[in-house]
């Protein structure tokens, strides 16, 4: 019989070719496959005839083959199968792109359920590629669909058999890690019935239930692990650092620090001086300084003696928090270098060697601080940037290198406060909510489509004064495939070299570069080497251009607006006044509303509350925005009631437990939901 650790190539009727393909998903065991959950479904089940189908309105249509397929070659990659449907209602002209297989499999005379999109007119509409299968076979029609990620060699309906040959192949072994005392307080299905209904859900109510009990173990066996966290903490005790004299580390600034950034550093200071290690997340808006309170609190650890590090997620920010950081803190007698995974072998060695002996007081870098062979004499401070990209493990992998050392987590990702504690729940939080003097706001604006000529003349007239441009483009596809951001970033961005700004530079970057790929267009593009830069959100992150004074999104409604709020970030970093422009031919109410917030405020705090509002309890056929890193179903901007109630629970089960003694199954499941957040976030 198999357990959840079998290899998926030995699961019946997967086999070592498909085991390879899901492996690119991160799917190599049994529990992977049915854990590996939809990211949303669609409603399927009403059946509709031709003369109703309404135009841009997805639906099925059950409709008999009324002449042979005909196949047609266009030109080179591009084959067209056609076929003439029809029911009692009216006539259904089929087309289908690159699927010559459907040539021979569609039969003359049989009946077929066809979901997609029509146009056309009352009498003849008209479908392109849709989705097709015989009558009765209720795979990918006639019910709800779950809509998996995919990826090369795996298609929608090849996963979706692979996971049904996953939950059989377990039916009887499947462990509830959630007791049962809880599961029957909380009104919660078995363990079975909610795997079964989140992937082959049997109705809408048997989804919800299923996901009910899904979301709910997630955020209990998180806050376990969270509460077990902190009380671990709070046992611990390390010699207190001895007071400073800050004010000389305050003299060196070229500029005052706020208000708001004094008190996070004396709030960190004082963790620091407590006996107890700090654990705690400054949070501030993108802007607000927190750089600056990471070097008061390196400062302040280096002048007790001790080593500091500081880990980012990409080598372009670490590099650029070196060239920002260094020159001032070394000018206080603070010995600093930068390590990452492109420093040359004979400079890492050197660099590996004064950190073991105690000859350097701080390292700057990427992962590269927490690989095996990098020692230090007497790690006091781990401070880690864009909390969001490391996991829990990763974090404590660096923090593993000292003695239970200080730990500072910046954050630029803006989080409702009511969210915070759960999201950092095994951390203090420090609250930058002020910007430095003489920063002017990003004047932000929203526009249809058809504002482009006027947007591009604005950016021309920009760049004329020698500023700099980000367009951001969204991942477009909607299809069973991955979206393929390359063909969308390369495409627009040829299209901007040739037609729109032959006489100026466009450059491109997009996640599937290479790590090096990617860092040398944005270094490029930092050091004024282009004009123009088309991307995904892969600059969401750690891009510091000040000549940039402009941030263009297309189809901005395709964007959280905290994520809007992150890309505008980008911008507005100089002495330049810069603007934000969201392209959207979306008119709904609800992006109306939401691209309304952006162009009314630029508090970062308030817009995740905003968003959070606006989502309300969300559909749950629709696109979702998972909030917590390692959690797969629950939905913290729509879960928040559900969220109390396993936080009750949770306290509750601690509270009669503490070690969990009695309950083995459950601390195995929050020791595994942790490993899980830090793997997700690599």
């Amino acid at each position: 019989m198999a357990d959840l650790d079998t290899d998926v190539r030995y699961i019946k009727g997967i086999g070592e070719q498909r085991a390879k393909a899901l492996g690119k998903l991160g799917i190599h065991t049994l529990r992977d496959l049915i854990t590996y959950f939809p990211r949303r479904y669609e409603d399927r089940t009403a059946i509709r005839s031709i003369s109703s189908l309404s135009p841009d309105e997805p639906a099925c249509v059950e409709a008999m083959v009324a002449s042979p397929p005909t196949l047609s070659h266009v030109r080179k990659g591009m084959d067209l199968v056609k076929v003439r449907a029809v029911d009692a209602s009216g006539v259904l002209d089929v087309t289908f792109f690159n699927q010559t297989w459907l040539k021979n499999s569609l039969r003359q005379g049989e009946t077929y359920l066809f979901y997609g999109k029509a146009d056309g007119t009352s009498l003849r509409r008209q479908m392109v590629s849709p989705v097709v299968e015989p009558v009765g076979r209720r795979e990918l029609t006639g019910r709800i669909v779950p809509i998996y990620a995919l990826t090369a060699g795996i298609s929608r309906l090849v996963l979706s058999r692979s996971v049904r040959q996953g939950l059989d192949a377990c039916a009887d072994i499947l462990p509830d890690a959630l007791p049962d005392s809880v599961r029957q307080a909380h009104h919660l299905c078995r363990v079975e019935y909610a795997y079964e209904n989140i992937h082959f859900p049997e109705s809408p109510e048997a989804l919800e239930l299923a996901r009910r009990r899904l979301a709910f173990e997630e955020l209990f066996f998180f806050t376990i692990g969270l509460r077990r966290l902190r009380r671990r903490r709070d046992t611990v005790h390390v010699p207190p650092c001895q007071a400073v004299d800050m004010e000389t580390f305050y003299r060196a600034l070229p500029f005052s620090l706020t208000d708001a950034q004094r008190r996070c550093v004396e709030e960190a200071v004082a963790d620091m001086r407590s006996g107890v290690p700090m654990n705690r997340l400054c949070q501030g808006d993108v802007g607000s300084g927190k750089t600056m309170v990471a070097a008061a609190c390196i400062y302040f650890c280096v002048k007790n003696g001790r080593q500091a590090a500081l880990m980012v997620p990409t080598e372009i920010l670490a590099r650029q928090h070196h060239t920002g950081l260094a020159p001032l803190l070394e000018g206080l007698g603070v010995r600093c270098a930068l390590l990452t995974g492109s420093t040359p072998a004979k400079e890492k060695r050197s660099i590996v060697a004064q950190l073991a002996d105690g000859a350097l007081d701080l390292v700057i870098g990427t992962h590269a601080l927490i690989s095996e062979e990098v020692r230090y004499a007497d790690l006091g401070l781990v401070v880690t940037d864009e909390q969001h990209r490391f996991g829990v493990v990763q974090r404590a992998s660096l923090s593993a290198k000292g003695a239970c050392p200080h730990v500072l987590v910046m954050s630029a990702t803006p989080i409702p406060r009511t969210l915070a504690l759960i999201l950092y729940g095994d951390l203090e939080v420090s609250v930058i909510d002020q910007l430095p003097p003489g920063r002017q706001p990003v004047q932000t604006y929203a526009v249809p489509g058809s504002y482009h000529a006027r947007v591009y003349a604005f950016l021309r007239k920009l760049v004329a004064q020698g500023r700099q441009a980000f367009i951001v483009c969204p991942q477009v596809s909607e299809s069973d495939e991955l979206p393929d951001e390359r063909k969308a970033v390369t495409a627009y961005a040829r299209v901007l070299q040739t037609e729109v700004f032959p006489d100026l530079r466009v450059t491109f970057v997009h996640g599937k570069m290479k790590p090096q790929e990617k860092d040398a267009v944005m270094s490029a593009f930092a050091g004024g080497q282009a004009d123009i830069l088309v991307s995904t959100t892969v600059i969401e992150v750690g891009v510091d251009v000040p000549n940039a004074a402009v941030m263009v999104v297309e189809n901005a409604e395709r964007f959280g607006l905290s994520q809007l709020h992150q890309l505008r970030g980008r911008v507005g970093r100089g002495a330049h006044q810069s603007y934000c422009i969201l392209i959207s031919d979306n008119r709904s109410e609800e992006t109306r509303a939401r691209l309304k917030v952006m162009t009314q405020t630029t508090d970062g705090f308030r817009i995740a509350e905003e968003d959070l509002r606006l989502r309300g309890p969300g559909d749950f056929f629709g696109a979702r925005q998972h909030g917590l890193p390692g959690l797969r179903v629950a939905d913290l901007g729509c879960d928040t009631k559900l969220l109390r109630e396993a936080q009750e629970a949770a306290d509750a089960l601690l509270e009669q437990d503490p070690d969990l003694h009695a309950w083995p199954a459950t601390a195995e499941r929050v020791q595994m939901l942790f490993t899980q957040s830090a793997d997700m976030m690599n």
